[in-house]
């Protein structure tokens, strides 16, 4: 199989590329993401049309935030747009004329990270995604891992504090409630409010409150050696480190790939997620230890890998 197309359904934006077999983006095209759920279609098929208008297109993947079933074409439930089993690859088929796979947008980042990323040369890989949430996607065996029903891996909704913090999917105590963007823009306002004297950066770049801080503020303050902000990624990263740990447990890959926003904080994030990794891996003094590495493709990754799961079938 040729050039295929890779959709990557965002909050703000639709983006469409070609995509060739080596994970290189020859052409993109955005449009705004509409409010409605049958906006999000149409403009899906615009998208898909407006780059596919230059190369011969043998398939398209569509990447979505939400449950996907086990054969690729319906979105079960996605949070952000009213769908509702919703038979995606289908409509779109009909309008665009091509073959369609629908997956969830996590899995077509890790499967992009595996095959073009961080991920090349590993087997058995385990992605996580430190977005305003937390995703993930399970590759054992060269394969990815999408479980019976094809809603694997939502790794941000684990329990790890019973009873714990409310969270949006209406449990209490998921793990994404303390490693994500919006954890670690909760723990910077947290300690900036007890300890304002070591915030002076950080708050001197929102409004001058704890309460105008914002995750660019965070990051930034943290570069420039803001204790507050520096302590905020520590927590952030001891619970990854640590939720990591017992992934290890129950996969034993040999390596873990941390992408999305926060991610792109390097070393900053990383180097702590690693100690907090190998503080809380069970066994760790007389076992193999996965590498923990920072994701390469940034936010290309889920087209990308929407692109070539399209070209897998």
């Amino acid at each position: 199989m040729g050039l295929t197309i890779g959709v990557d359904i965002g909050g703000t934006k639709i983006a469409a590329g070609v995509v060739d077999e080596e994970g290189t983006i020859l052409e993109t095209y955005k449009v705004p993401t509409p409010p409605t759920a049958d906006g999000v279609t149409e403009a899906i098929c615009a998208a898909v049309s407006e780059v596919s208008s230059n190369h011969t297109i043998d398939a398209v993947g569509i990447g979505a935030a939400g449950y996907v079933d086990d054969k690729r074409a319906t979105v079960l439930f996605a949070p952000n747009i009213n769908w509702r089993h919703e038979p995606l690859k289908d409509k779109v088929e009909q309008r665009i004329g091509l073959p369609v796979v629908v997956e969830n947008d996590a899995n077509c980042a890790a499967w992009g990270e595996y095959r073009f990323g961080a991920g090349q040369g590993h087997e058995d890989v385990i992605c996580i995604t430190l977005g305003t949430g937390l995703g993930g996607g399970i590759i054992i065996g060269n394969k990815l891992r999408r479980g019976r029903f094809g809603v694997a891996a939502e790794f941000g909704h684990i329990r790890v504090v019973p009873d714990g913090l409310l969270c949006g999917c209406g449990s209490q105590g998921c793990w994404e409630q303390y490693a994500s963007g919006r954890a670690l823009v909760r723990y910077a306002k947290q300690r900036a409010n007890a300890t304002p004297e070591n915030a002076t950066v950080l708050l001197a770049l929102g409004d001058g409150t704890p309460e105008g801080i914002e995750g660019k503020h965070i990051s930034e303050a943290a570069r420039q050696g803001d204790l507050v902000a520096i302590d905020a990624f520590r927590e952030l990263a001891r619970w990854a480190g640590a939720g990591l740990a017992d992934l290890a447990s129950l996969f034993d890959p040999s390596a873990f790939i941390v992408g999305g926003g926060v991610s792109d904080e390097g070393d900053l994030v990383l180097d702590p997620i690693r100690k907090s990794f190998k503080r809380w891996l069970v066994g760790g003094a007389w076992r193999p230890h996965a590498q923990v590495l920072a994701a390469q493709l940034g936010g290309k990754a889920g087209l990308v890998g929407a692109a070539d799961l399209a070209r897998q079938g």
